[in-house]
């Protein structure tokens, strides 16, 4: 899996950049979490019918990260696999990341820095 970079690092605080660019998948940590293009704020996390999800509450513009629009409000399984707990998160939200047809590479809980 290769990161894409459209120019939405552009505006891009230099830190969280970094921090996006160094996440690794917990299950393959020789493979990227990836990066803006494929990160979703995604709050709510818990457990529904017996299986980790959280909630998509991402309202950031789609087109200027380049990523496909994902409707508030959905609800995304997280494989506990993909669980990511070693890196922080300087975003303050749990953030998921996935593929367009909505694989999870990687789920940052929130907090930490």
């Amino acid at each position: 899996m290769h990161a894409r970079d459209l120019g939405q690092w552009e505006s891009a605080d230099p830190a969280l950049r970094a921090w996006y660019e160094s996440l690794m998948q917990p299950d393959v940590p020789t493979a990227s979490c990836c990066g803006v293009a494929d990160a979703y704020f995604c709050d709510d996390y818990g457990l529904r019918d017996g299986k980790p999800s959280c909630v998509i509450s991402d309202d950031r513009d789609d087109a200027s990260r380049g990523r496909p629009h994902v409707e508030i409000g959905t609800v995304i399984e997280i494989p506990p696999n993909k669980l990511k707990w070693d890196k922080g998160n300087p975003t303050g939200r749990g953030v998921v990341f996935m593929s367009r047809n909505r694989y999870v590479f990687c789920y940052v809980q929130p907090g930490g820095a």
